[in-house]
């Protein structure tokens, strides 16, 4: 059961059915003030799902949602957060500036126009018409739409796909000053290097309950060790019999193999297959660590 004085939105003891499948089963959520959450998992994981009853876009089938402790569908409490979805179109004859007034008339004490623009990275584009706008630049607009209410909670579904790496980055600095400054964010996101730098904290669904809930540098410690990857021609089994290999996995042409004792692995790697090709060595990162925690002996039954 969800117990934290801190938090400005929870789920308790939620679950949700879309159809006749089971989407999320007793889950408990909380996004607290001053802290990016990033919620991670694989597609179907129901990420989108726990965005849609924080935002009162849907509601639980059992347990409670809340919002800064009320119900997520009441308006006082919708215009304390700030919100950038996957999907949301922009009006083609509008322009980015006038979308953003339009938006900030919304909220009780809204930044000046040119602020956010300034913050999304759009200080050069007020005038142009939405439906000129490239993937990435319409992605910015939708984070100046989240933002310009000064929001309690930021809630940032995939904000950065579309978007280059320097209007990523950007939008990273900008989250973490919010965030700094009191903001509760909750992010989902299929990049994990930039979780992994930006989040305090991270959450992992796998098919509707929560398999971690820690730091990003706590659960990376969950794997620990090195990971190897290269091109051998050995079989996936001869490789995972070899000592300190914890895990190994084919990921196109090469194998991403997890171990305890990089030395003693690479040389018994080199031994058996003497022309092994693109051979890298580096720490666990937290993509590694993720895919650990979904592989099949870690998966809790549905």
């Amino acid at each position: 059961m969800t117990d934290d004085l801190s938090a400005i939105a929870t789920l308790t003891a939620v679950t949700k059915r879309l159809g006749s499948k089971p989407v999320l089963e007793g889950l408990d959520l909380a996004i607290r003030a001053g802290e990016v959450t990033a919620l991670l998992g694989p597609n179907g994981a129901g990420k989108t799902t726990c965005v849609g009853l924080l935002t009162g876009r849907l509601a639980p089938d059992a347990g409670t949602a809340r919002l800064f402790g009320l119900d997520p569908r009441r308006p006082a409490v919708r215009g304390r957060m700030g919100v950038m979805l996957q999907t949301a179109g922009l009006p083609d004859v509008m322009t980015v500036a006038e979308m953003v007034a339009l938006q900030s008339g919304y909220y009780f004490h809204p930044r000046p126009v040119a602020k956010t623009l300034a913050l999304a990275g759009l200080a050069d584009l007020g005038e142009r018409r939405c439906g000129t706008l490239s993937g990435g630049q319409a992605r910015r607009v939708q984070y100046a739409l989240a933002i310009c209410g000064r929001p309690d909670l930021l809630i940032l579904d995939e904000p950065t796909a579309a978007m280059d790496r320097g209007s990523a980055r950007a939008l990273w600095a900008t989250v973490r000053e919010a965030a700094d400054a009191g903001t509760g964010v909750l992010l989902t996101s299929h990049d994990l290097a930039e979780a992994d730098s930006l989040a305090d904290r991270v959450v992992v669904l796998d098919r509707g309950r929560i398999v971690a809930d820690d730091t990003p540098g706590a659960i990376r410690a969950q794997v620990g060790g090195s990971v190897i990857r290269c091109r051998t021609r050995l079989a996936l089994a001869v490789v995972h019999a070899m000592p300190g290999v914890r895990e190994v996995e084919a990921e196109g042409a090469e194998l991403r193999i997890v171990t305890r004792d990089a030395p003693t692995t690479l040389c018994r790697l080199l031994d058996a297959d003497p022309a092994v090709t693109d051979l890298r060595v580096g720490d666990a990162t937290l993509e590694d660590a993720i895919a650990a925690l979904l592989a099949p002996p870690h998966r809790i039954a549905a």
